[in-house]
Parts: C-alpha cells; structure tokens; sequence
C-alpha cells in the first residue's frame, strides 16, 4: 500500500545518488538507500515501490 504522506522528488533522488556514488565511494545501492532514507523512506526497496504503486494507480494513497 503507498504512503500517501510522502512524494518522492526524482530529480532530488537521482542527484543524491550520484553525488552518493560519485564522490562517496558508495555502492549504487547504498547510494539509493543514503537517498531514499534522506526523502523519508525506509530504504531504496521502499522508494521504488512507492513509485510503482503510484504508476499502477495512478494516484496517491
């Protein structure tokens, strides 16, 4: 079921991993957790499902 209470911000994800990656030495996935953990989800696994969720929806909630 999706949170509605949060939206992801792609762009903000996309940037922070890169940054995360890039310049921290993180793996890609701990980079997507280090940047879904910074927009209030529990880790990367929860992101994407929130925005598949919301695809097949359509919606939020």
């Amino acid at each position: 079921m999706t949170d509605h209470t949060l939206i992801p911000d792609i762009e903000a994800f996309e940037e922070r991993v890169a940054i995360a990656q890039y310049d921290g030495g993180l793996s890609r996935s701990g980079a997507e957790d280090l940047a879904a953990r910074a927009q209030g989800f529990r880790d990367r696994d929860h992101y994407w499902q929130w925005l598949a969720d919301y695809v097949v929806n359509r919606r939020l909630g």
